[in-house]
Order: structure tokens, then C-alpha cells, then sequence
């Protein structure tokens, strides 16, 4: 979803989940009973992977492998850990030493695709599903040949592949936010604004659709800010974006007015917004 528009490009915001241990004391008991029953590290695998914050996850497994750099369990989970955070060629590079030491899994070759995928690397990510077999049906394959087929902009492969990510996706959310940037860049504005509300009646925290709602409005020349739930902080950020569109538009007035509301919201000094205030000759500086 980073690869299309350079309009859209320079205003989508994703955010990744944060969290934080609930007891380290009693992580670490469990790292260190663990250590001595596979088992057990894998179930504390999955709970660094679903509990920790992103960055906090890719310490503990860079941490864990430096002592066992041989468990192919671990340098598993510390890919995962990297996609999480956003650190995707790390994540192609963990993925590619299990493919070449022949401990790839199913579900490692569709991550290691959705990796490739987002670091643009199309024929690459094609041929790691290919080596799928018919029966490994998942959301997150569908979700790869989507995404591959919005970069040939085959839009009916998209689309099926997209709705059958979300059939089979247990939370859509992130499925159907994809979907809305899908159909965004084809200007197919009014479906994009669907998929971001259902997307958001998924997960109502989820800040990408919000500020891809947003968005679209804005390609619209619709300047105004969602009707959902925001913190301050979103709603300057929101504002911002909206700002950066009218200019780009050639509203500059409305651009200039959104900006200023933006640097006004932020419960803190919001220095992207204040900038292009200054540049603009406003209250910014």
C-alpha cells in the first residue's frame, strides 16, 4: 500500500501496535523455564509477539538469538518481530536465511512474501507463493497476490484476492484498510470510503483508516475531518494531512486554515505542521 501515488505516498500515516510487558519478572521466569522445553518457547514466542510493544519484541528475540543463534524457532519469530516493526528488509533477509537453510515453512514464505512485497520486490515475492501448495489458504497469502496484483493494477485479481483475505481473516480490519488504498488509487473514492468505515467498525483504534477516510475526503476537496474517534494528537495529524492535500490542490487558503488548526490542536508543538506554516508566511514560525 506505500507503492502508489505520490500524492497519496506523502500523506498515508500507519501506525504499528504498542504495548507493554504486564510483568517482566514474570517474562523472564518464563524465558528462563523455557529454555528448557521447546514448547514452552514457542508459547512464549507468541506472547513477546502479540503483548510486547513492536520495538520492545525486536530486542527480546535479537537478545535471545544472540544466545541460541541456532533455533530456527527464534530467528522465526524475530522476522515476525521485524515485519511488526516496520523493519521489512531485515525481515526478507531472516526470512531468506531460513529459506536457505531449508527451515522455511508455509506460513514463512507468506511472510516472507508480504516482506518482499513491501519493499517493492514483485517477481521475488511472486515466486515465494508459488512455492506454496494448493491446500496453504490463508488471509495473509490472499493478501500477497492482492497486493501484487494492485502493482500490474490487475484491479478483478485485486478484488478477489482482497475479499477472499478477508473471508478468511479472523479481524479484517487491516485487510479491508489495504482494499480502501486499492481502490483510492484506482479513484474509485466512494468504494475506498466504504472499506475504511467497515475497517474501522473492525478496529475503532485503528489510525491508518482514519487518516485514509481522511484522505479521501480530501482528494475530494471534502476538508473536513472524520466523523470517528480521535485523540487530540490524531485529529493534528489528520488536519495536517488534510492541509498538505488543499495546498497540493491549490486551495491554499483552506490549506492555510487547516494547518493552523492542526498546529493549534496538538497538544504539543507539531513541528511538520508548523514548518509549512512558515514556508506560507503564517503563524508558524
Amino acid at each position: 500500500m506505500i507503492r502508489f501515488a505520490a500524492a497519496l505516498a506523502a500523506v498515508l500515516a500507519l501506525t504499528g501496535c504498542a504495548g507493554l510487558l504486564p510483568a517482566r519478572v514474570d517474562i523472564e521466569e518464563e524465558r528462563k523455564q523455557a529454555a528448557a522445553n521447546p514448547l514452552e518457547q514457542e508459547s512464549l514466542n507468541e506472547i513477546m509477539l502479540s503483548v510486547a510493544g513492536s520495538e520492545e519484541a525486536v530486542t527480546y528475540f535479537r537478545d535471545a538469538l544472540a544466545r541460541n543463534p541456532e533455533d530456527a524457532g527464534l530467528r522465526r519469530a524475530y522476522a515476525r518481530a521485524l515485519y511488526r516493526n516496520r523493519q521489512f528488509a531485515e525481515a526478507g533477509f531472516v526470512y531468506r536465511s531460513l529459506d536457505e537453510a531449508g527451515e522455511a515453512t508455509d506460513l514463512d514464505r507468506v511472510n516472507y512474501a508480504l516482506a518482499l512485497a513491501r519493499l517493492e520486490q514483485w517477481d521475488e515475492a511472486e515466486a515465494q507463493l508459488a512455492l506454496l501448495p494448493p491446500s496453504a489458504r490463508s488471509s495473509r497469502q490472499s493478501l500477497a497476490r492482492a497486493l501484487i496484483a494492485d502493482q500490474r493494477r490487475n484491479w478483478d485479481a485485486a478484488d478477489a484476492a482482497y475479499a477472499e483475505a478477508q473471508a478468511l481473516a479472523p479481524q479484517p480490519a487491516s485487510v479491508l484498510n489495504n482494499w480502501g488504498v486499492s481502490r483510492m488509487a484506482r479513484g474509485e473514492m466512494n468504494a475506498a470510503q466504504r472499506s475504511f468505515e467497515e475497517a474501522l467498525i473492525y478496529d475503532p483504534e485503528m489510525f491508518s483508516a482514519k487518516n485514509n477516510l481522511a484522505i479521501a475526503y480530501g482528494l475530494q476537496r471534502r476538508y473536513r475531518v472524520p466523523l470517528v474517534s480521535l485523540t487530540d494528537e490524531e485529529r493534528a495529524v489528520i488536519l495536517h494531512n488534510l492541509g498538505v492535500i488543499a495546498l497540493r490542490q491549490g486551495d491554499r487558503d483552506i490549506g492555510q486554515g487547516l494547518l493552523e488548526q492542526s498546529l493549534a490542536t496538538h497538544p504539543q508543538h507539531y513541528a511538520p505542521a508548523a514548518d509549512k506554516l512558515a514556508a506560507l508566511g503564517g503563524v508558524g514560525g
